[in-house]
């Protein structure tokens, strides 16, 4: 387990991630404010915002002022994200590893009361007098 490609994997993918939410703040803002400008930077970001570098190279040799616009909004929510980013995702992967093991935990446990010839036996092989009646 290479633990630094790991980390450099989930801060590319976490990058991405605020690139496609810095565009949803400027589209949004530009819906109020420029309408035509939002559906055309809607259109152009269909498909291209998987990978967050290549969008905004794209953008930046289309509409240089949006990309900018975006790469800003971008680096303010990662300012304002970073500090409590670590113990969030932490604390949320605990909370989810404990409840996948309850529910796993629930199935694996749970009597199966959908076939009725399986309870005659369980009662039988659990009843005392049962036994006591064979001798």
């Amino acid at each position: 387990m290479n633990l630094k490609q790991i980390a450099k994997d989930t801060a590319k993918t976490l990058q991405s991630y605020l690139t496609y939410q810095a565009l949803r703040t400027v589209l949004a803002q530009l819906g109020e404010t420029n309408p035509p400008l939002e559906l055309w930077l809607h259109n152009f970001s269909s498909g291209k915002i998987q990978n967050g570098e290549s969008f905004i190279e794209q953008l930046l040799r289309e509409k240089p002022d949006l990309a900018l616009r975006i790469m800003t909004v971008r680096e303010h929510i990662a300012e304002e994200i970073t500090e409590f980013l670590p113990e969030m995702v932490r604390t949320g992967i605990q909370q989810s590893n404990m409840e996948q093991r309850r529910q796993h935990l629930e199935r694996i446990t749970r009597i199966d009361t959908s076939n009725p010839s399986l309870q005659p036996e369980q009662q039988a092989t659990s009843d005392p007098n049962l036994d006591n009646l064979s001798n």
